[in-house]
Formats: structure tokens, C-alpha cells, sequence
């Protein structure tokens, strides 16, 4: 009876969570649809680098560099320049989905060029190795003009998804609410984080995730069991790219221009960030520590003016986005040293100390009813 309400009660939380998600765009202005999207692209990504640190144990700090990837080869295959024009940028022209998948992939042969230096390396040496990739990939970025576009970067065409052109022209009203262009990228957003947690859940309850865990806590043991650990690592180092190019075609569409001096080492710190204050191995902890460490800058950055020691960029006090840093610093600290499965792990304990007592409150005996004692009868009544 206890599991069939404890079911009930988490369709009614989901059905609720979704209701609310659908909701949003009719109700909330535009910054804090664009903060939610920005939101979903870090979950995305964050997803990625918890299979590959949090489950596999690969330290990464090249993230950025796949998000880069797939941000740009989105703009790649999708632009058109035009014609006539003597210094356009160079571009396929072909159909944005076909060019968001394409983006995908390109992001995962990039990890599978890296993979065999993934399969062999491990902790620090890995870390290193992929911290390479950022000066590499910044070098490409800032001097591939015909490419990038060099410093300024380069506008992001449109997605157009069976007719529906997620920008702000044409213009859509549904329900007497104009939808523009982060109105129609809310439900796309939505649609792709969904997609990458259940695909990503899938793999770490399935014989996959098993051999992941293994080779993060007993490599030695895995070997001997005959997990391929080489083959595992490149494997997951690829997976884990073509997440990152998934969430740089996301923050592409929603910044709506590719700008090189986004997709450098703080990009990478703020994902390892993310999955140690979520909870390094767990899908949900890497959704909750991208909503913690993406949201918290644009709060600071809205509402500056009404917070003590948070002055202007370039006044001279503590910026938002510094101010941002320091306190998921904190954070990252007071998980390591009070909550080591982080913010999951948090909820998780929350939600079984709840489980338990309700159990208690179902289990308790029942004191019985007070009933009135019988009245006796009185002297002139009795017989």
C-alpha cells in the first residue's frame, strides 16, 4: 500500500513539474526564459562530463573545446553565405536539423581523435592532456576567420523544425502571448535535456554503467573481470563530446552569435563545478549543479544594484560574474567537506528521512476512540 501512494505521489510530482515547464513561457518575461535556456544548454553538457568524471573517473578539463565544436560546426553547416559577397564566411547552407546533428557527430570525432590518448591516460596526466585542447581550439577560433569569423565570431542561423522557425520572425501568438524566438527555443530545450537525461540514465543502469563504475573504482578489478578498460574510456570520451557539442549547438542557438572568448577554461572549471556541487555520478546531481552554477551569475547580474559589495563591470568593486565565482566556490567547498553526493545526494537523504517518518506516522498504532460511560440511572427511575 506504502509503495503503491509513494508512486502516486512521484506521477503527481512529475505530472506537476511538467504542467509548470509547459507553463512558463506564457507567464515569465524574457530574461528569465533566456536564464532557463541557458540553464538547460549547461545541463546538457554538464551530462557529459559526469559520465566521463563522475561514473567513468576521467578527469577533463577540455570540455569547453567540444562545445566550441559544436557550436561552430552548427554555424558551418547551416550558413549560407551570400552570394556575391567577397569576404563571407565560409557554409554549407544545409538544413539546421541536418546541421545540428551533423554538429553532434563533428563533436564526437573530435573526442574520437583525442580518445586513444583517453584510453590510456588517467587523473592529472589526462587533465593536462585535455587542457591542451582549449589553447588549441582558442588558437583555431581567434585566427580560422573564413571559419569563425575570427574575434567577433559569427551570427547563428535559425533553427527551422518542421516549418517552425525558432526566431522571432515570423511572429506566432498562441493564447494571446507573442511567441519569439525563446519562447519556441523553451520547448526545444526541454525536449533535448529530457532526451539526453533518459539516454544517459539508460547507460548507467545498463551493463555499460556497471563496467563505468567498475573501472572508476577498481581498475585493476575491472581488467580482471575482462571490462576492455581502454576501450571504455575512448568510448565514453567520445559519448561525452557529443554531449558537449549537443550543448554548444543549444547556447549557440540562444546567444544567437558564436564568440571565441566564450569557450575558454572558466567554461570548463564551471562544468567540473557543476557535477561536484550535483553529485559526481548521478544524472539528476548534474542537472541540479548546471541550474546552481549557470542561474546563480544572471541572479547577481539582474539584481546588482539591490546587493551589498556587487558593484558595475569595470567600477572597480566585485563584478556579478566574479561574485558568482566565489560563492560556487564556496559551494564546491562546503560539498566536499558536508555533503560528498552533493545536492542529489542531499535531496535523496531529505527524501528518504521523509519516506521514513511517513512509514512511522502509517505504522503508529491508532489509540482508541473515547467513548462516554454509561450513565447510571438515577434514584427516582430505579425500581
Amino acid at each position: 500500500m506504502s509503495d503503491g501512494r509513494s508512486r502516486a505521489r512521484r506521477a503527481l510530482v512529475w505530472a506537476a513539474g511538467a504542467a509548470a515547464a509547459i507553463a512558463i513561457p506564457f507567464y515569465l518575461e524574457g530574461f528569465w526564459l533566456q536564464t532557463g535556456l541557458f540553464a538547460m544548454s549547461a545541463a546538457v553538457g554538464a551530462i557529459g562530463i559526469a559520465l566521463l568524471t563522475g561514473s567513468t573517473g576521467q578527469l577533463s578539463m577540455g570540455h569547453a573545446f567540444f562545445l566550441a565544436v559544436g557550436a561552430y560546426s552548427y554555424v558551418y553547416f547551416a550558413d549560407a553565405p551570400a552570394a556575391g559577397a567577397s569576404h563571407a564566411a565560409a557554409g554549407l547552407g544545409l538544413p539546421t536539423p541536418l546541421a545540428a546533428a551533423l554538429a553532434v557527430l563533428t563533436a564526437g570525432v573530435a573526442g574520437g581523435l583525442f580518445s586513444p590518448i583517453a584510453g590510456r591516460l588517467k587523473g592529472a596526466y589526462l587533465g593536462i592532456a585535455t587542457l591542451a585542447l582549449i589553447f588549441l581550439g582558442q588558437h583555431v577560433l581567434f585566427n580560422a576567420e573564413p571559419l569563425t569569423g575570427g574575434y567577433n565570431g559569427r551570427a547563428v542561423p535559425p533553427m527551422e523544425l518542421f516549418g517552425l522557425v525558432f526566431a522571432d520572425t515570423p511572429s506566432l501568438v498562441l493564447f494571446g502571448v507573442p511567441f519569439g524566438s525563446l519562447e519556441r527555443l523553451w520547448f526545444l530545450g526541454l525536449l533535448l535535456v529530457l532526451g539526453a537525461a533518459a539516454f544517459a540514465r539508460g547507460v548507467l543502469r545498463g551493463r555499460p554503467g556497471r563496467a563505468m563504475n567498475t573501472i572508476r573504482d577498481h581498475e585493476i578489478a575491472a581488467g580482471v573481470m575482462g571490462v576492455p578498460v581502454a576501450r571504455y574510456r575512448a568510448g565514453v570520451f567520445v559519448l561525452s563530446s557529443m554531449y558537449g557539442g549537443l550543448a554548444g549547438v543549444m547556447l549557440a542557438l540562444v546567444f544567437q552569435r558564436t564568440v571565441p572568448d566564450y569557450f575558454g577554461v572558466l567554461l570548463s572549471l564551471d562544468y567540473l563545478a557543476m557535477i561536484v556541487i550535483g553529485g559526481l555520478g548521478s544524472v539528476g546531481g548534474a542537472v541540479l549543479g548546471a541550474v546552481f552554477v549557470s542561474v546563480l551569475p544572471q541572479l547577481l547580474t539582474r539584481y546588482s544594484d539591490d546587493l551589498p559589495l556587487i558593484a558595475e563591470p569595470g567600477s572597480g568593486g566585485l563584478s556579478p560574474a566574479e561574485a558568482a565565482r566565489i560563492l560556487y566556490g564556496a559551494a564546491v567547498v562546503a560539498v566536499v567537506l558536508f555533503l560528498p553526493g552533493g545536492l542529489a545526494g542531499l535531496l535523496a537523504r531529505l527524501r528518504a528521512a521523509a519516506g521514513a517518518r511517513a512509514t512511522l506516522l502509517a505504522r503508529a498504532p491508532r489509540a482508541p476512540a473515547p467513548h462516554s460511560p454509561t450513565p447510571s440511572p438515577s434514584p427516582d427511575t430505579r425500581s
